[in-house]
């Protein structure tokens, strides 16, 4: 049996109830009656309806501040807003939009055009709630194939280090390091995606530890910096004379300047340079602990991508022949937010890209 759409009506006149019951009862949805803001918010917190009919004047909290709390939350922002008002005027609509509302109607309502715009938002919440649930499949097929790996990854790992501890020919003995040391990049990523699913979840715990960021970016510059040579790319770091400890998981971080340099040299042309910068305030009464900033020389990012980027399987082309899926970004992204930081993308002048990471 098919659900019923439930369309939630808010109003602290009991007649406005009345109205609108009336005017959709040959839809069929399940209608639901709330006399306040206050009360809509609470009931909110346990379920949620497909198109709420919001009226702008009530007692407390009105309709319009009562709007803006719930395209505040984004549990509840999906839900189309259709703001219901007896004042009819540019200034109500403007305040309604800048509140969030998606669609807006005046007293005293007219049938047609109720059921009309209804059918409009319900049929804009099913469209979101099937690409929803088919993203929602994609990210669970995901997790499930990088599981799949992390097994067989195990015994490629096992298998390499015996190898390793054999009687082996030099020529031999260099094929299997190399084989191990590709096991333990690829080991890396899948439990960095792993550890991506729980950041998702809610579920990740981080493991924090004071650490040294100079130090750190200092192993990373050197780990990129033959990568770096092979393209004739100048890699260049300004790292201050004077590091700084800060609580942050390692493992995180190593992965996320990973990602940014990765993603800086894959978009730089030859004979280009990229730099990795890292400043600290200047007194320990600031909220900011670091700034961390890499800066390429390629053609950049469109600035339409600049923000969508940092969703998961976005895609966008960075150079000829090189694609960006943002998964990276995503990662990136979520580390920084999970240590109460920010990350941004502006251009580079005259050319390329900026990437800042506020913690």
């Amino acid at each position: 049996m098919e659900r019923k759409q439930s369309v939630w009506v808010v109003d602290d006149e009991p007649n406005g109830f009345e109205v609108i019951e009336l005017l959709l009862r040959r839809e069929g949805h399940h209608l639901t009656y709330f006399n306040s803001g206050k009360e809509i918010l609470s009931r909110l917190e346990s379920s949620l309806p497909d198109v709420i009919l919001l009226d702008v004047m009530m007692p407390e909290i009105d309709g319009i501040e009562t709007c803006r709390r719930i395209k505040a939350n984004s549990n509840w922002k999906p839900i189309p807003i259709i703001i219901v008002t007896a004042l009819d005027s540019k200034e109500d609509l403007a305040r309604s939009l800048s509140a969030g509302a998606d669609d807006f109607l005046t007293k005293p309502v007219n049938g047609v055009e109720l059921r009309s715009r209804v059918r409009s938002m319900l049929r804009i919440k099913q469209q979101y709630d099937a690409l929803q649930a088919s993203v929602n499949l994609r990210r669970d097929l995901s997790k499930l194939v990088v599981k799949d790996v992390r097994q067989p990854m195990s015994t490629v790992l096992l298998g390499s280090h015996l190898l390793l501890q054999s009687n082996l020919e030099a020529k031999d003995r260099e094929r299997a390091e190399m084989v191990y040391a590709a096991g333990l990049e690829i080991d890396s990523i899948i439990k960095g995606l792993l550890r991506l699913a729980k950041m998702e979840s809610g579920k990740l715990v981080l493991n924090l530890v004071e650490i040294d960021l100079n130090e750190l970016a200092e192993v990373v510059v050197e780990n990129f910096q033959a990568i770096a040579n092979s393209k004739q790319i100048q890699f260049i770091s300004k790292l201050p004379e004077q590091g700084r400890w800060l609580s942050i998981d390692a493992e995180l971080f190593h992965r996320l300047l990973d990602n940014l340099i990765t993603d800086a040299i894959q978009s730089s042309p030859q004979n280009s340079r990229i730099t990795l910068e890292i400043n600290y305030p200047e007194t320990s009464e600031s909220v900011k602990k670091a700034t961390i900033r890499v800066t390429d020389e390629g053609v950049g990012i469109n600035r339409d991508l600049q923000q969508s980027i940092f969703t998961q399987y976005e895609s966008g082309s960075l150079i000829s022949g090189t694609s960006q899926i943002g998964l990276s970004l995503a990662f990136c992204k979520m580390v920084a937010e999970a240590h109460g930081g920010t990350i941004t993308i502006e251009d580079n002048q005259p050319q390329g890209t900026v990437v800042t990471v506020e913690i």
